[in-house]
């Protein structure tokens, strides 16, 4: 990413340490970001009612909310990459955070510099923070494990179901086989990245079927899958 495509780009940091805080600010800065802090949810809310942001650095261990139910809330109603930060390296802050929509997680202490890098490459997969759709040809019916497109029920297999949800809940994201296997599979270990693609493949024959002229799920080669907005 250029200094001239950076500087176009707003990123929020939602950080309670003023240090922290400040070695972000700078590191962004010096990549030609537009840089603005908040040191707690209800400023990170102001912030976003303000305005377009790209991306949020979103710290996990907020004076008055948590990062993960902040980021849940935003989820509801805008697809903004999120970086999250945390003092804990427990895994399972890793996996709920990226179960939620997280795009990338950093454990503290960590460089500013990498950070950075990091922000540039979720950028790169993710051009431009959207506010989530008013209307879509998809409802999910979790408690019967059913999902409807233009209202028809697609009878998808249980792990078909997991997959479109997932791809659902983060419409306009880029997730890659990795974090699909991770966020729809029971034993992720267990799988390969082609039983991604081999579900993904079923799954859009049965939306052929409904629609034959328009195909929902798009294919980034080499990084993974999305749905459109």
């Amino acid at each position: 990413m250029s200094l001239s495509a950076a500087a176009a780009k707003k990123i929020l940091i939602v950080e309670d340490e003023p240090a922290i805080a400040d070695n972000i600010r700078f590191a962004l800065e010096q990549e030609g970001f537009a840089v603005s802090w908040c040191n707690t949810a209800a400023g990170g809310r102001r912030e976003m009612a303000q305005g377009p942001v790209d991306l949020v650095v979103l710290d996990v261990g907020l004076p008055d909310q948590d990062g993960f139910s902040f980021c849940r809330e935003l989820r509801k109603t805008r697809t903004t990459p999120v970086i999250f930060l945390t003092a804990r390296s427990d895994e399972i802050d890793k996996v709920v955070g990226l179960e939620i929509g997280a795009d990338d997680y950093m454990v503290k202490p960590f460089s500013p510099r990498e950070l950075a890098a990091r922000v540039k490459a979720v950028l790169r997969r993710f051009p431009a923070a959207k506010t989530a759709p008013a209307t879509c040809p998809f409802e999910i019916h979790g408690d019967r494990f059913q999902i409807h497109y233009f209202g028809k029920d697609l009878n998808l297999s249980p792990y078909e179901f997991r997959l479109l949800k997932v791809l659902l809940e983060r419409r306009g994201r880029v997730l890659s086989r990795e974090q699909l296997l991770q966020l729809a599979w029971e034993e992720p270990e267990a799988s390969m990245d082609r039983t991604v693609d081999a579900h993904i493949k079923t799954i859009r024959a049965k939306l052929r079927q409904i629609k034959p002229d328009h195909d929902p799920i798009k294919t980034h080669r080499g990084l993974g899958y999305s749905l459109e907005e």
